[in-house]
C-alpha cells in the first residue's frame, strides 16, 4: 500500500472541542476523584493488600481518562498552534488536571510517608505496579506539605506552564523571509529547515541569519522567559524542595544517579576533539579552508536526492521488517489507524514528536515532511519512539512509558537499521558518500550539541541566580559555542540568539542530555547486534518490552551495561572515531 502525506484524525480520541463525549470524559474524572476522595480514612499502615491495589487501580483508571482528554488538547495545539479553541482548551485541562491532582494528593503524600516495613509489604504484591510505587518514595526528601503542594500545582497552570503555552504560540507563528532564486519566499521553520542544510553555501548562511534575526528580533522577550522560566525551576526545585542542584531533578525524574550523567558530561567534553578533527575534513570534501557554523550540516556530495512520502514510507517499514516482522507490523500500525501527522502546515508546531497517550492506544506521531534523506531518518526515528510504546503495551499505564534516557534507544536503533538499508541499495557513489557524512552530522546533532546544550543549561541556571542579564547569557552561550568547536569552526555573531530558538530548555530543563544518553548506548548495543546477530534480538525487544516498569539501570545492567562507567560511554566515542577514519579514506 502506497501511503501518502496526511493530517492525523484526533476525532479518534474526542469527536470535537464541544462534542459530548469530550464533556462526559471530564464529567467521569470529577466522579472517579470523587469516589478516590473515601478512601482517605481507609489509608494505614496495617491496610491489606487487595484493598491497596483497590486504590493503585483507582488511581490509574483517573489518570487513563485525563492521559486522552490532555493528549487531544495537546496534540490539537500542535497541529495548530494558532487554533484559539486548541489554546483554550488548553488551559482548560491544565487547570482541571492541577485540581483534579489536588483532590487525590492525599495518596502519594501517604505513600511517601509510610513505613519501609509496610511499603515493602504492599509492594511485594503490587506486580507491574511496584517500580511505579518505589519510584514514588524517592521523591519523599523532596516533598512538602499538602497545603504547599497544592499551592504548587495550581501556580504552575498561570506560571510556568502558561509561560511554556505563550512560547509555543510565539515562535510557531513565526514567518522567515527568503530570496530563492530571484523569489522572496515567505517559510515556516520546517521550510526554512531545507536552505539551512542545503547544498547552496550563501542560501545556507542567509537562511541561518533570517533565523536568527527573527529570533533575535524577540531574543529579549524570549530570553526574559527563559530566565522566567529559570527562576520559577529555582524556587520550587531549590528553595522549596531541597535538590541539590537543578540537574539533580531531571536525573531524579530520569532515575538516572547524577554522578552516571556527570560521568557522561565529562566523557563527551574529552572527545568534542573528535568532531572537532571530523569538521576540519569535511571541510576539505566542501572545498574550504575551514567550516563556518553555516556549514555543518552541508552535504559533501551535490546530491540533492528527493525521497517521495511514499517510498520513504516504505524504506522505513522495509528496515524495521528485516530486522524483526513484528516491529514493522507495528510501524505499520501508526499509518493505518491515520495516527501520523505529516504534512507542513503554517501554525503547525515545529520539529518532530511521538505521543504515547496510554498502553492500549496507538501513539500519534508529528513531522514536517519536506522529502529530504534528513526527514526520513526523523521518519525512522519517531516510527522508533511509536514501536517502544507498543511493545511496552502490557504494562500499566504508569510503566509502559520508558523514563527519558531509554527512550531514544529505540528511535536511534531505528535509524541506524534505515541507514544500513539505504546504504544496501543505494549504487550511486556521491550518494552513499552523503548518507556516511550525514550520520556523523546526525551523531554530532544528537550527542555533543545536546550535551553542550546541557551544560549550557547548567551555566544560564547558575547565571540567573546572579541577575545576569539577556546579553550575558548570549555571552555564556558563545563561550560555549567556542569550547564546542575549537578552532574547528568559524562562529558569526548571530548565534548568540540560537539558545532562545531551543524549545526542549522552556519545555523540559535538562531534557536535552536524554538525547546522547540514547545515541551512545544505542552504538553499544549496535555493536552487539552487529557481533551477535539474530541472537541479540530477543535480548533488545527485551529492553524495549520493559519500558518504565523497572529502573533504567537495571534495565541496562542486564543487557550487560554500566552506565556510570567512563569505559561504557568511551565505547560509543570510540565507534564515531572508527566512523572518522573511515571517511578520512574515502
Amino acid at each position: 500500500m502506497a501511503y501518502a502525506m496526511q493530517k492525523w484524525d484526533l476525532r479518534q480520541l474526542f469527536p470535537g472541542f464541544d462534542s459530548l463525549e469530550l464533556q462526559t470524559a471530564f464529567d467521569n474524572v470529577e466522579e472517579q476523584v470523587a469516589t478516590f476522595e473515601g478512601v482517605r480514612n481507609k489509608l494505614t499502615p496495617d491496610m491489606d493488600t487487595d484493598t491497596f491495589m483497590d486504590v493503585v487501580r483507582a488511581s490509574e483508571a483517573i489518570v487513563r481518562i485525563l492521559n486522552r482528554i490532555y493528549a487531544f488538547a495537546g496534540l490539537s495545539f500542535a497541529e495548530d498552534t494558532q487554533n484559539q479553541n486548541a489554546q483554550s482548551l488548553m488551559g482548560r485541562v491544565q487547570q482541571f488536571a492541577a485540581e483534579m491532582q489536588n483532590r487525590t494528593l492525599f495518596f502519594s503524600l501517604w505513600w511517601k510517608e509510610l513505613d519501609d516495613w509496610n511499603a515493602g509489604r504492599l509492594m511485594s504484591a503490587a506486580g507491574d505496579y511496584r517500580y511505579y510505587l518505589e519510584e514514588m518514595r524517592h521523591f519523599k526528601p523532596h516533598t512538602l506539605s499538602e497545603a504547599e503542594e497544592k499551592v504548587i500545582n495550581i501556580k504552575d497552570v498561570t506560571g510556568s506552564n502558561a509561560l511554556v503555552n505563550l512560547y509555543d504560540a510565539i515562535t510557531n507563528r513565526y514567518v522567515f523571509k527568503l530570496e530563492v532564486d530571484g523569489e522572496r519566499k515567505e517559510l515556516t521553520r520546517a521550510q526554512l529547515q531545507p536552505y539551512i542544510q542545503g547544498p547552496d553555501p550563501d542560501l545556507r548562511a542567509k537562511a541561518y541569519q533570517e533565523l536568527y534575526r527573527v529570533y533575535g528580533n524577540d531574543g529579549p522577550i524570549l530570553g526574559q522567559m527563559y530566565q522566567t522560566r529559570v527562576r520559577d525551576w529555582h524556587n520550587e526545585n531549590i528553595s522549596l524542595r531541597k535538590f541539590k542542584s537543578a540537574i539533580s531533578v531531571r536525573n531524579l525524574v530520569n532515575d538516572i544517579p547524577d554522578e552516571a550523567v556527570e560521568t557522561l558530561f565529562e566523557v563527551a567534553k574529552k572527545n568534542a576533539k573528535i568532531f572537532q578533527r571530523y569538521f576540519k575534513m569535511k571541510a576539505k570534501h566542501v572545498g574550504v579552508e575551514r567550516l563556518r557554523r553555516y556549514d555543518i550540516y552541508a552535504p559533501v556530495a551535490k546530491s540533492d536526492k528527493a525521497f517521495e512520502f511514499a517510498a520513504a514510507a516504505d524504506m522505513v517499514l522495509e528496515s524495521f521488517s528485516a530486522f524483526d516482522p513484528k516491529v514493522g507490523e507495528l510501524a505499520r500500525r501508526v499509518f493505518d489507524q491515520n495516527r501520523l501527522d505529516s504534512e507542513i502546515r503554517r501554525g503547525k508546531q515545529g520539529g518532530a514528536f511521538c505521543a504515547s497517550i496510554n498502553p492500549e492506544d496507538t501513539p500519534f506521531v508529528l513531522m514536517n515532511y519536506t522529502g529530504r534523506a534528513r526527514d526520513v531518518a526523523t521518519l525512522a526515528h519517531e516510527l522508533g519512539h511509536a514501536i517502544h510504546a507498543m511493545l511496552a503495551s502490557h504494562h500499566s499505564a504508569f510503566t509502559f512509558h520508558s523514563s527519558l534516557p531509554l527512550a531514544e534507544t529505540a528511535s536511534t536503533f531505528g535509524e541506524m537499521m534505515l541507514i544500513d538499508q539505504l546504504l544496501a541499495v543505494e549504487t550511486d557513489e556521491a550518494v552513499r558518500r552523503d548518507i556516511l557524512f550525514k550520520q556523523m552530522d546526525d551523531a554530532f546533532a544528537t550527542i555533543l550539541r545536546q550535551i553542550y546544550f546541557a551544560l549550557f543549561e547548567r551555566k544560564a541556571h547558575a547565571l540567573v541566580q546572579k541577575n545576569a542579564t539577556v546579553d550575558e547569557m548570549c555571552a555564556a552561550y558563545m563561550e560555549n559555542l567556542t569550547e564546542q568547536f575549537g578552532d574547528s569552526v568559524e562562529l558569526s555573531d548571530e548565534f548568540k540568539w540560537e539558545w532562545v530558538s531551543i524549545p526542549h530548555i522552556y519545555h523540559t530543563p535538562f531534557y536535552v542530555y536524554a538525547y546522547a544518553f540514547g545515541q551512545l548506548l544505542v552504538f553499544s548495543l549496535y555493536q552487539q547486534f552487529k557481533a551477535e546477530g539474530d541472537s541479540f534480538k530477543p535480548k533488545y525487544l527485551k529492553i524495549l518490552a520493559s519500558g518504565g516498569s523497572e529502573a533504567p539501570v537495571k534495565i541496562l545492567a542486564e543487557a550487560g551495561v554500566d552506565i556510570r562507567s567512563a569505559a561504557f560511554w568511551q565505547g560509543g566515542f570510540d565507534v564515531l572515531s572508527r566512523m572518522v577514519d573511515e571517511l578520512e579514506k574515502l
